[in-house]
């Protein structure tokens, strides 16, 4: 297990004789080679989201871009006159992504100076840079799921679920329930182990450990009887969101410890981690075991530890913490469990009273 590495989830574009050679305001005529195509489908098949940042008439830009077939790639494109900082704080906003996940690319020596100086995580290249993109690590995550294929699709998706939100008249808890919204939380399949490993590697702010357990590793647990490796996905009226949870648990007589956690950022807003933690807490309620969880801040998972907190967790003492051994800088903590209600925002169909069950809508 190492600490996770900072692969790049979005690269943002710059336009004018960057991604396309030629200025279109000056020139009209602009025309993208044939390794850049590669480069931009490549990426996208790689999971790793793209987004413009350009100075240029917006509706012009974008018209080009769908003559050129392009368009559909892109997210979030900032076409515009403001500075390019800005252009890409808003899209790592946008997306929850950290800063240190994010890429530029300009063939401007002073765009990319200005947006380092204003933002030093972001990792700029220069234009000439472009066609090599594909074979640096930073854009070859280690993993490409079926999930990965299309998580700009699943983006594309989440900013239509995002804009009905916004124009959504009633209280966000209605909003939320006429998404019909289902979480499915089922032990691994060997075929999803890739997912459940990139998850572990992409995951910042829902990471309660910020651990990176690697494929071998979590296969390796598949089979381990005092192991639980459970995956969770989540569907609405839009689509599926795919996989986008994990939690390892080590089961004792005593206690079920939580050895990770970690949701992805694309599920924050329908409380997907407080949800799964309400579900396993009546899980061990009926079990009879306390719940013990690994919890290691990091620089981003803040939010991970309030959702701890927010469940009851505490620094208490309790016999049932003797047979575990966190890793050095991780706190165990302990919950005594009680009965939960489901949500009222969601369904959710997982295995009674963990795994091994039939597959139930948890009531």
């Amino acid at each position: 297990m190492s600490e996770a590495q900072p692969i790049v989830k979005c690269l943002v574009w710059d336009l004018d004789n960057t991604l396309w050679q030629g200025t279109l305001v000056e020139d009209g005529h602009v025309e993208v080679d044939d390794t850049l195509r590669k480069v931009v489908t490549e990426l996208d098949a790689r999971g790793v989201l793209q987004a413009v940042s350009s100075r240029n008439d917006h509706d012009e830009a974008w018209a080009k871009l769908e003559e050129l077939g392009l368009a559909e790639y892109f997210v979030l494109p900032h076409i515009g006159w403001g500075p390019k900082s800005d252009s890409v704080r808003s899209i790592a906003e946008r997306l929850n992504f950290s800063l240190k996940t994010i890429a530029f690319i300009d063939d401007l020596p002073t765009e990319r100076a200005e947006v380092a100086y204003h933002l030093p995580e972001v990792r700029c290249y220069p234009a000439e840079q472009a066609g090599q993109l594909l074979g640096l690590p930073e854009f070859s995550p280690p993993v490409v799921t079926v999930d990965a294929r299309r998580r700009r699709e699943m983006y594309q998706a989440g900013f239509q679920r995002d804009l009905q939100r916004e124009e959504y008249q009633g209280a966000d808890e209605e909003f939320l329930r006429s998404l019909d919204l289902v979480m499915r939380i089922g032990k691994a399949r060997d075929e999803e182990i890739t997912r459940v490993e990139e998850l572990t590697l992409r995951t910042s702010q829902m990471n309660a450990t910020g651990v990176h357990y690697s494929d071998a590793a979590l296969r390796s647990l598949l089979t381990d009887e005092d192991h639980e490796v459970l995956v969770v996905s989540m569907a609405d009226r839009f689509g599926p969101h795919g996989a986008v949870g994990v939690m390892l648990i080590e089961k004792t007589p005593g206690a079920w410890r939580i050895k990770l956690l970690a949701t992805s950022c694309r599920v924050v807003s329908f409380g997907a981690g407080a949800v799964l933690l309400r579900w396993l807490t009546d899980a061990a309620a009926r079990a009879g075991v306390h719940l013990v969880a690994d919890f290691r801040r990091t620089e981003r998972n803040r939010m991970m530890e309030v959702a701890y907190r927010f469940a009851g967790f505490t620094a208490a003492a309790c016999d049932c913490l003797a047979p575990f051994a966190p890793p050095e800088g991780t706190e165990c903590l302990h919950l005594e469990p009680v009965r939960q209600d489901p949500p009222t925002t969601l369904r959710v169909l997982a295995p009674a009273p963990l795994v091994g069950g039939r597959e139930a809508e948890w009531r």
